[in-house]
Order: C-alpha cells, then sequence, then structure tokens
C-alpha cells in the first residue's frame, strides 16, 4: 500500500509598520526592528514576511503602494500583523502623518482589504520610545494607541498592546537600565563614527525583547500562530 505524505501548508506572518519592526541595512546595524528577530520564536512552520520599512505611516504605507504588494502576496490563511503610529503623529509632515481620524480610517481599510483575502489581521499599537523626565517615564504617543484599542474591539479583530508591554519593560528596567535596549553606541563604531543615542530605535537585545513580548502577545491571543511558536 502506498502511503502519500501530506505535506503541511506553510502559513506566512506579514509585517506591515514602521522602523522599530522594519529589516535593517548593514550600514544601519546594530539597530534592529523586532520583525528581524520574531522569526527565531516560530517552527519552520511559519515564514516571516517583513515588509516594514522605516518612515512610513498608515498613509504613505499606502500611497507608496507597499500594501498593495502584501495584498498581492496575501493568502487565505496567512496572518498580517499591523503596526504603525510612530510617524502618523508627525502632523508637521502631511505626506505622513496623519489625524486621529484618518489613522482610524487607514487602519480600517487595511483590516477590511486583509479580510477579504481571507487572512487574519492583528493590530499592534506602537511599542513606546524611551522617553524619561526626572526619572518619570513619559508616554510619547498621544491618543494614537487608543485609536487601536478601540478599533480593535469595535472590529473584533485581535489586539496585541504593545503600547503597553514595552511601557511595562521600560518601567521596570527604570531611566538607566533601559539604554541596554535601544541604539546607543560611544563614538568610534563603525556605522556610527561620532555615537548615538536613539531612543525611538532597538539594538539587537531590544529587538529579541520586544519580538519576546510579540510572541507573548500571540499567546495571550489566542491566535492560530500560536500553535507555532517554540516551546
Amino acid at each position: 500500500m502506498l502511503l502519500i505524505a501530506v505535506r503541511e501548508k506553510k502559513i506566512t506572518l506579514f509585517i506591515v509598520g514602521d522602523s522599530t519592526a522594519a529589516n535593517k541595512v548593514e550600514k544601519a546595524l546594530p539597530e534592529n526592528g523586532w520583525g528581524m528577530r520574531i522569526g527565531e520564536f516560530f517552527s519552520d512552520k511559519v515564514t516571516i514576511a517583513n515588509k516594514a520599512a522605516n518612515g512610513r505611516s498608515t498613509k504613505s504605507f499606502i500611497a507608496e503602494r507597499r500594501w498593495q504588494a502584501v495584498l498581492n502576496e496575501l493568502k487565505p490563511g496567512d496572518f498580517v500583523f499591523i503596526q504603525f503610529g510612530h510617524n502618523d503623529e508627525k502632523i508637521d509632515k502631511p505626506d505622513v502623518g496623519t489625524s486621529l481620524d484618518e489613522y482610524k480610517a487607514n487602519l480600517i481599510l487595511y483590516v477590511n482589504q486583509a479580510k477579504e483575502k481571507k487572512a487574519n489581521p492583528v493590530l499592534l499599537t506602537p511599542i513606546m520610545r524611551r522617553s524619561f523626565t526626572n526619572g518619570v517615564f513619559v508616554d510619547t504617543h498621544k491618543g494614537y494607541p487608543d485609536v487601536v484599542r478601540k478599533l480593535a474591539d469595535s472590529l473584533k479583530v485581535p489586539l496585541i498592546d504593545m503600547h503597553q508591554k514595552t511601557q511595562k519593560l521600560l518601567v521596570g528596567l527604570g531611566e538607566q537600565g533601559s539604554i541596554k535596549l535601544f541604539n546607543h553606541l560611544d563614538s568610534g563604531h563603525v556605522n556610527y563614527p561620532k555615537g548615538v543615542k536613539d531612543n525611538t530605535h532597538l539594538n539587537v537585545e531590544g529587538a529579541k525583547e520586544v519580538a519576546a513580548l510579540v510572541a507573548q502577545g500571540i499567546k495571550e491571543q489566542k491566535l492560530g500562530l500560536a500553535k507555532y511558536l517554540k516551546k
């Protein structure tokens, strides 16, 4: 009797968002986006398609047809993690910044178009910047994360609240302790000869820590992806 092995279909996890999740070119290293590290938490049954890009907002990602490119690849059963906010809040830049209402409308479009492709959209709030004043943590994201929370609830879409998770992480580490997660370098580095103190973008350790929080959120939300996470 001939036994035919049924090959399990691979699932693709698409990530759309900004520089905090994006893959980095060699000249930017050791800056890392969490999307570069999330694959380390999955078995080989999941393919990571990290389409996040530096400087993009919900608006510019659509305008540059980056979102259309994702839709062209999406297959039924795939997952789409949607995380914007860092650049949407830059309302002084009309090609990038969005009002809260426009931000909401754009996110609705992402969710509905992903669903039309029979994919699984998941909303993520933006991660926190490292921002302390006199030792007290300061949230810089204004009303944008709350838009995501309310929208996830109204559209019945899973939410991974990275805003909340990364705040807990940074507050727990404190003003000095949290430096180790971000792209802070003394002068003399090959990519940063003058040094850098970047409190928005993660380094390798920070990207791994934040990716671990994303994996935690996948488990908490009981997403179909959870069964592919390494134990």
